[in-house]
């Protein structure tokens, strides 16, 4: 992950995606809400300057970071955090499953996990395999979306928002990629699903518990019995009354 780090602050291609990944991060975390927020990786990129969640962490394998742990294996108490970053950590992890079992974990219901990540669809995972997977960041794992949102499924984390980013060719030289600035704005209309990264905001859904109570059988409503009383006029019965007729 620190190469990745470097490459990104280093690299023509890597400085663009950084300006826009930050934008996708800086608009999608602030709305947010909670107590308690956590990056997971890049330490030295503040993904979380636009939170209004208090509480700020920055969690990961890198010396930038507050928290030194395992990614696939997070210190924290499960339902603790609101708020859960994941800038391209499931791309750097030996155990990308197990990573997002552990940041469902972590989340509290209706937790936020903002996540990005390169694509395997596109002319950067293209460039992956003339790389030969030999350098950062192309011997990332590039987990596919339609894969990503199988298993967020699977987990009960709902997708609710999805960006697309970076369709211009990773070209190592800064003017190059100016002269494909038109391919992002053209990519955005007619090939959304071809850029090179995408960014996923998910949330945490917990079914509730419904009791299911018996079906009991109705009670047949009660007939109201009429009490005579004192004042109120019985009825007479017909042979009593003929007799009194004739006499």
């Amino acid at each position: 992950m620190e190469e990745f780090a470097d490459w990104l602050a280093c690299t023509a291609p890597g400085q663009d995606l950084l300006c826009r990944e930050q934008a996708f991060f800086d608009h999608a975390v602030a709305d947010i809400f909670g107590f308690r927020a956590v990056q997971l990786g890049l330490g030295a990129e503040d993904f979380l300057a636009c939170s209004r969640i208090p509480w700020h962490g920055y969690a990961g394998m890198d010396s930038q970071a507050d928290v030194v742990c395992d990614p696939a294996y997070l210190p924290f108490d499960s339902k603790s955090l609101d708020l859960l970053l994941l800038p391209h950590a499931l791309d750097f992890t030996s155990e990308p499953h197990q990573l997002l079992r552990e940041a469902e974990r972590v989340l509290l219901p209706e937790g936020r996990l903002v996540l990005t990540g390169f694509n395997p669809f596109s002319l950067w995972g293209a460039s992956r395999l003339l790389y030969r997977q030999r350098s950062v960041p192309w011997c990332g794992n590039f987990v596919g979306i339609s894969r990503l949102k199988d298993w967020m499924t699977l987990l009960q984390l709902e997708t609710t928002a999805t960006r697309f980013m970076a369709y211009s060719p990773p070209f190592a030289r800064a003017d190059w990629l100016a002269r494909c600035r038109f391919m992002e704005q053209a990519g955005e209309y007619c090939w959304p699903q071809l850029a090179g990264v995408y960014g996923v905001v998910a949330v945490k859904r917990q079914r509730g518990m419904r009791l299911i109570m018996p079906r009991w059988q109705r009670a047949k409503p009660a007939r109201s019995l009429a009490v005579a009383s004192g004042n109120e006029r019985q009825p007479i019965n017909r042979t009593q009354a003929n007799e009194t007729s004739h006499e």
